[in-house]
């Protein structure tokens, strides 16, 4: 008898439903024996005692606990780990990857949403909106028909400070536009955008997107010296993480008025209630929503029932992650 394939879900069941709504989990159990109503967070759970000798797939989310050296000798068939987010730095161990278990993650679909959040931000910062946004507000009137000079998009500057998987889709998304892309990233290139160092991208950028990952190396890379490199009128988009940029730095320049940033991220995050950006109306701030929420965590869900669907018919998975991939990974 041909052995049909098991898995099981082991995250945080409260995101479970908006990651596998019925649909999704149709398909997934038409590929692999698996209970929808039983996920884990632990792997001592004594629901799957039993369970874990003939285990294939293990399906992870956020909360999942670590992939580590009891569960994988309790779990010896176990093939590959299905990652229904992004990072799998802290789930998947040094002793997975010495075991030759096959990982994905659903990284890419989780790009999608803060590429397209960083594109909404750098046509609306190019078109002027932050700023007149404000202004009409405080003024409550405007001219009509009045040509305001300075502001759209065409022949704008847009520098992308780390070509990623999302600094990737979002140069890809700034394709149909006619913006000149700048990138800086000192290990990978992208063909048909010009690389240039970032004393360069900060100089004639008219909107700076960061999309690096947070690791020693790019720790508060933007700072004094840098902000002050920025072009009067510039704007500075984080989608990233906070600790790329030196917050008090951030916050005496935004002072000054000569520059504008939206931030979806901060370090400290969240900021604290008595923080000035709150009050700063060129420091336009939101709460960490770039990335997957809402419905957008079946696409999520989609990329791994995908995945599962290429394993099981035996083929490599498209977004596998590689060991040495992780260093300078977000």
């Amino acid at each position: 008898m041909t052995h049909r394939p098991t898995a099981l879900f082991a995250m945080d069941p409260a995101h479970f439903p908006a990651l596998f709504p019925p649909a999704l989990l149709r398909r997934i159990r038409e590929l692999v024996d698996v209970d929808p109503d039983l996920i884990v967070e632990r792997f001592d759970d004594p629901r799957i005692a039993g369970r874990l000798a003939d285990l294939d797939f293990l399906i992870t989310g956020w909360g999942s606990p670590p992939v580590d050296e009891p569960l994988l000798d309790a779990a010896p068939r176990l093939r590959a780990v299905l990652h229904a987010a992004g990072s799998v730095k802290h789930h998947v161990t040094e002793e997975a990857w010495a075991r030759g278990v096959v990982v994905s993650s659903a990284a890419e679909a989780n790009a999608v949403p803060v590429a397209e959040f960083a594109l909404a931000f750098i046509l609306l910062a190019g078109k002027g909106v932050l700023t007149l946004r404000e202004q009409y507000r405080e003024s409550r009137r405007f001219t009509i028909a009045e040509i305001l000079p300075g502001i759209g998009n065409y022949g704008r500057v847009v520098g992308i400070v780390g070509a990623s998987r999302i600094g990737r889709q979002v140069i890809d998304l700034l394709r149909p536009h006619d913006v000149e892309v700048l990138l800086y990233d000192p290990y990978t290139q992208v063909p048909g955008t010009a690389s240039v160092t970032l004393p360069e991208l900060l100089t004639h950028s008219d909107v700076v997107s960061l999309h690096a990952p947070a690791n020693a190396e790019t720790f508060r890379m933007i700072g004094r010296d840098q902000l002050r490199a920025m072009r009067d009128g510039a704007v500075l988009i984080n989608t990233a993480r906070g600790a790329l940029v030196d917050t008090d730095a951030l916050t005496a320049e935004l002072a000054t008025g000569r520059i504008a940033a939206v931030l979806d991220v901060t370090e400290p995050e969240p900021l604290p209630a008595g923080s000035p950006l709150f009050d700063l109306p060129n420091a336009y701030l939101t709460p960490h929503v770039a990335g997957s929420h809402g419905n957008e965590l079946a696409r999520l869900g989609a990329s791994v029932a995908d995945e599962l669907e290429r394993l099981v018919a035996g083929v490599a998975p498209r977004h596998g992650i590689q060991r040495h991939e992780l260093d300078r990974a977000a």
